[in-house]
């Protein structure tokens, strides 16, 4: 009986020690925490630093959705409406393509602006993964050119100059970039034939069934500034007609207008600034890893701080 007794005793004993040392544990974790509870892993430069990069980008694609629906609504009130059929359609119509890229810099820095205020996970990867995507797609873009210059430079000559060409007179607010891009580069069309590639135009080409006032001329935008301009105003005749090689000698076309293709231009234009190209390129790359960088850094330390509050076991 009495080593019965003393096993009872020991077992209580037992007992009562480790109830003591687990009331002294969560004691020490207690006390532990209310000295932490003004510590936090999170970094206020970090999550201000993405509330106001984001915010910014925020309003800039409210801005940029709200020039597009301008745009489109102007556009539906003269009675051109939205032709779909392909991406060049999205590409040449400027107030679509001002929509739906408002629409990505809206939803994306959104998230991040949001995501960071709110310290959300869920928003804060989206907005990081979705970064990622986007700065891959660019590298794998600006390798393929760099790799395959030459294909790159022939679709550019050929279907994208067919299809910009073409739909000149589809979109005013295109027409004017196209005029814009011609008169400041001084050039006239897209690829190396120049200013005959304004042929492929149904308004400018030399058929004899076309009846357009245009037959057989190219854009005002082409002339040069000496021809351009009558009276201080835009003359639209100064392009009548140059396409046709019985009325004009190519010295005489040549005097009238600038000849040369705009993407020859342009790319002389890039060569002869290659360092301020290249430095522009690589910016934008540093920022947008510099972004996806503090989006990253946000998420460990949220993450970090969840697990100071958790219950240890």
């Amino acid at each position: 009986m009495g080593t019965r007794t003393n096993v009872t005793d020991n077992r209580q004993t037992g007992n009562a020690l480790r109830s003591q040392v687990g009331e002294n544990q969560r004691m020490m974790e207690g006390r532990a925490r209310r000295r932490n509870e003004n510590f936090s892993y999170i970094s206020g430069w970090v999550k201000y630093s993405m509330f106001a990069f984001n915010f910014v980008f925020w309003m800039f694609g409210a801005l940029l959705i709200g020039i597009g629906a301008y745009a489109a609504i102007e556009n539906w009130k003269q009675g051109q409406g939205f032709r779909l059929e392909n991406v060049f359609d999205v590409m040449f119509n400027l107030a679509f393509l001002l929509i739906i890229l408002g629409g990505i810099v809206f939803m994306v820095s959104f998230a991040g602006c949001i995501g960071a205020l709110r310290e959300n996970m869920c928003m804060l990867r989206f907005y990081s993964l979705t970064l990622l995507i986007f700065f891959l797609v660019e590298m794998a873009l600006a390798a393929l050119g760099f790799i395959f210059p030459n294909k790159l430079g022939d679709f550019l000559e050929n279907k994208f100059s067919d299809e910009l060409i073409s739909n000149y007179r589809d979109d005013l607010d295109f027409q004017h970039v196209v005029d814009l891009v011609q008169t400041e580069f001084e050039c006239c069309g897209i690829s190396s034939e120049g200013f005959r590639d304004w042929s492929k135009n149904i308004y400018f080409n030399c058929t004899d069934d076309n009846q357009s006032v245009f037959r057989c001329g190219v854009p005002s935008s082409c002339c040069k500034e000496s021809y351009r301009m009558e009276s201080g105003l835009i003359s639209i005749r100064c392009g009548f007609e140059l396409q046709d090689k019985k009325k004009f000698t190519h010295a005489v076309v040549k005097e009238k207008i600038n000849t040369g293709g705009c993407m020859t231009r342009m790319r002389a234009f890039v060569e002869n600034n290659l360092y301020i190209v290249a430095g522009v390129a690589l910016g934008v790359a540093v920022a947008q890893l510099l972004v996806i960088w503090l989006g990253r850094k946000l998420e460990g330390q949220i993450e970090d701080q969840k697990s100071l509050w958790l219950p240890h076991r």
